[in-house]
């Protein structure tokens, strides 16, 4: 997941600077990459839900009603004003054919029907490779003034669920996970 900044309130030395060192960034990769954006209604049930309890705790009856007006008001923003909260992915892909060294692209990939077998040495060696992109990714990232983390298991399961039940995640229902997939 990669941070964003206000780019049209950068001066425009700095938008230019970012620009190129965006430019540098892409210019240095080795491998494929993909920039993706969500959008998704901004969920504001549990901001609404504590601002109700807030209300019915209250002594003080002015400031009840000042409560409810807000939380009304709140709440009529979000649902007329379609507010949508945005995030911003890197997704950096790695495949077994590339820990074999070989790199099989369109007609040639198609040819080869035997799938490379994953010992755990071979594993290993996957994952500090795909680790060494996602680090090389996010130190050029943070060259543009991004901060860019790697995700966890659970997350990645929310945001792959949320993107085919997209009215269900809208309302900030999730399902379970279990256990063993919480890091």
């Amino acid at each position: 997941m990669v941070s964003s900044i206000n780019f049209a309130l950068k001066s425009e030395d700095e938008q230019n600077a970012i620009l190129y060192q965006f430019q540098s960034f892409l210019n240095s990769l080795d491998f494929s990459c993909q920039i993706v954006i969500q959008s998704r209604k901004l969920n504001i049930t549990g901001y609404l839900e504590k601002l109700k309890e807030l209300e019915e705790a209250q002594e003080n009856e002015l400031l009840k009603m000042q409560t409810a007006e807000y939380r009304e008001f709140i709440q009529g923003l979000v649902e007329t004003g379609a507010i949508l909260a945005k995030t911003f992915f890197v997704v950096v892909p790695y495949t077994l054919w590339e820990s074999e060294g070989l790199p099989l692209t369109g007609e040639k990939l198609l040819k080869r029907a035997k799938i490379p077998a994953l010992t755990e040495e071979s594993f290993q060696r996957c994952k500090s490779q795909l680790w060494q992109r996602m680090e090389f990714v996010a130190l050029g990232l943070r060259r543009c003034g991004l901060q860019a983390v790697p995700l966890t298991t659970p997350e990645l399961i929310e945001l792959f669920w949320s993107l085919h039940h997209p009215k269900e995640a809208e309302v900030g229902y999730y399902p379970e996970l279990p256990e063993e997939l919480v890091i």
